[in-house]
């Protein structure tokens, strides 16, 4: 059980976890990228389906990843991505971002990938991470901001769709705009030099657009955003209904442009 319990926004139902299966280190751990050397230890806080997990343990073989997640499913999904036996090196386990189940210093890397945004206590969750680090080595963070996202064409129910996911963290207490506060928060631990940058996703083309928009489009009436808009009188099936379709035609649009803002970091610990 974790310390601090908390209702994850998105949820793991398919639609979720269809979109994080697509994220890669290329993609979604960029500031990672010219640390990752053969033989280096690294833990995986929040993998989800394992993709970046296993795409980290492909790059520094012979060195052990463990990916760790709080829902056995999702555990048991990126299990399954171990089978074809081309990753000897990576593990994955359930495990609790709050109390880790390892030994002082232990990993040369601890990534975390779009975790804290979603936790009620990150800076807990990093003072755990910080402690399974060892001296000289890293921990690797990423966070996007609901707050900063741009889109095109205008559209309502878009923008409706952004001031309801705000409207579902505050009411879960959490950080629907986690980047911008994540300086602030590592700001707390103490021994540390903080390399911060920062990076996007955009979706522009037809294939980008359909691979954001269609998944969004499910994610809005069946997801633990649907369900928590609705749990806090915050929503209702016809005005999510509405927002889906509002994806849809942004999909469909062929000036349709969306970019993500992430803000990351690159954390030594002395």
């Amino acid at each position: 059980m974790s310390q601090t319990p908390h209702t994850y926004v998105h949820g793991h139902q398919p639609s979720v976890l269809r979109a994080h299966s697509w994220r890669t280190v290329e993609n979604s751990a960029p500031h990672l990228l010219t640390h990752l050397l053969p033989g280096a230890s690294i833990l995986d806080v929040g993998c989800g389906p394992g993709t970046i997990t296993t795409d980290l343990a492909d790059r520094v073989k012979p060195g052990e990843v463990i990916g760790i997640d709080a829902v056995e499913a999702v555990i048991s999904r990126a299990t399954a991505l171990l089978t074809d036996g081309t990753t000897p090196n990576c593990r994955f386990a359930v495990g609790d971002v709050y109390a880790l189940d390892f030994p002082d210093n232990r990993f040369d890397i601890v990534h975390a990938h779009q975790v804290l945004q979603h936790l009620k206590d990150p800076v807990a969750a990093l003072a755990e991470m910080y402690r399974v680090t060892r001296p000289g080595g890293i921990i690797a963070v990423r966070d996007v901001d609901y707050g900063g996202m741009v889109w095109w064409p205008p559209d309502p129910m878009l923008t409706r769709w952004n001031e309801l996911y705000h409207a579902i963290c505050e009411a879960d207490a959490v950080f629907a705009d986690g980047g911008r506060h994540l300086l602030f928060w590592l700001q707390t631990l103490d021994g540390i030099d903080i390399e911060m940058s920062s990076s996007t996703w955009t979706f522009a083309t037809p294939e980008m657009r359909a691979r954001w928009g269609i998944v969004w489009a499910d994610r809005v009436r069946a997801s633990h955003y649907a369900s928590e808009a609705i749990k806090h009188g915050l929503s209702d099936p016809a005005e999510l209904n509405a927002i889906a379709l509002a994806w849809l035609r942004w999909v469909d649009d062929a000036a349709g442009f969306f970019m993500v803002p992430h803000a990351q970091a690159i954390v030594t610990k002395r």
